[in-house]
């Protein structure tokens, strides 16, 4: 079994695990590819899917064979059945609890691009991002870094596997918002290598997947959920949706984040991720709206409150997400489980008075959820 010599780009290293579950299917995959015990599955219900540490990590598990791998483990085991099977069982608790979270928002009578307006304007997240522009120190800043390191670093993957399942202006306008993504093919401008480099300006390892333990449940459902949308077809509405929302509630809080950094005196190389975004993300918010799930549901009528359900799972899971930073900040405790790593030693970080951690706990003015 062959594995690139650029650890930068994955596999990533098997994590620890968090529970009987997510460490029987860790054993597992460290062998080559078998049945699994056949009642794995029925010991996974937990109270809450949405934060259990256990059900989370075991479905990134699974999700991750079908992005970049495990390190050591069989590329076999990624249609292996009885792992499918588990993934299934404990899909089926992860989206059921996401459905009782947001209901089944309605289709207005002026269609799918207004019913998106509708619930970004109605969203009253938590306010992270004026948080981190105004208050949060050093700390807290690559707290958050670290979190978002798990998407950021496979940018865009989880919506594209909605490509090949659309054909028409839908997809048009996904390949147009996608191509932006990807950097228009230039490996520099890719927006996974522009967070690389904010995350090496913050002193953090900028290897795909290390960040893994150190982040909670919420954190990974936010990635599960995309992959939960992109690797069903009968959700690709939901995962277009989820994008929508996504590019929707974006350029603020990007904007946001990159004069957090600023402020905390760090260099347009630290930022540029986040600028990029600003820009970027204001023009993907009409393209998404109306090209992309407009023109979804212009030849699929029937997947307009797939689209609805899925932007407003996005919105629930990042509210959790911003909720749980928040409050742990304000509670004087780290967000992670294992709090960041000290700034490497290579790393040139700003020499500037840092705000204090208690700061993070003044009440900054309501925002759109975390993007």
């Amino acid at each position: 079994m062959s594995e690139p010599a650029d650890r930068r780009y994955g596999p990533a290293e098997l994590p620890r695990s968090r529970g009987p579950i997510s460490a029987a299917v860790l054993g597992a995959l460290r062998r080559p590819p078998h049945a699994l015990p056949s009642d794995l599955g029925a010991h996974l219900d937990p109270a809450d899917p949405i934060t259990d540490e256990d059900l989370q990590l075991t479905l990134f598990l699974c999700y991750e064979v079908h992005y970049r791998g495990w390190r050591g483990v069989d590329e076999a085991w990624e249609w292996q059945p009885t792992m499918l099977a588990l993934r299934a069982h404990a899909e089926r608790s992860f989206e059921a609890a996401v459905r009782r979270l947001v209901g089944s928002p309605p289709v207005p009578a002026a269609g799918v691009a207004a019913g998106l307006a509708e619930l970004v304007a109605a969203d009253d997240g938590p306010p992270l991002a004026a948080t981190l522009q105004r208050r949060a120190d050093l700390t807290q800043f690559r707290e958050f870094v670290t979190h978002r390191s798990v998407y950021h670093l496979r940018e865009a993957d989880p919506h594209s596997w909605a490509l090949p399942r659309l054909g028409g202006p839908a997809k048009a306008a996904l390949v147009e918002i996608q191509t932006d993504e990807y950097g228009n093919g230039r490996l520099n401008r890719m927006h996974a290598e522009l967070f690389r480099c904010t995350l090496e300006r913050l002193g953090l390892d900028i290897t795909y997947g290390a960040h893994l333990d150190a982040v909670p449940a919420v954190t990974l459902a936010t990635n599960n959920l995309m992959s939960l949308f992109g690797l069903h077809r009968r959700l690709r509405g939901a995962l277009l949706g989820h994008l929508a929302a996504f590019e929707m509630t974006s350029s603020l809080p990007n904007r946001r984040y990159g004069n957090g950094l600023r402020r905390l005196g760090f260099d347009e190389v630290a930022t540029r991720f986040f600028d990029e975004h600003v820009e970027a993300d204001a023009v993907h918010e009409q393209i998404a709206a109306h090209d992309m799930c407009g023109g979804l549901v212009d030849v699929e009528p029937a997947l307009a409150p797939d689209v609805l359900f899925g932007a407003a799972a996005g919105l629930a899971i990042d509210r959790l997400f911003a909720g749980h930073l928040l409050d742990s900040w304000a509670a004087g405790r780290s967000s992670l489980r294992s709090p960041a790593p000290s700034p490497l030693s290579s790393t040139v970080l700003p020499s500037v008075p840092l705000a204090t951690t208690a700061s993070a706990t003044l009440a900054p003015p309501a925002e759109p959820a975390v993007a």
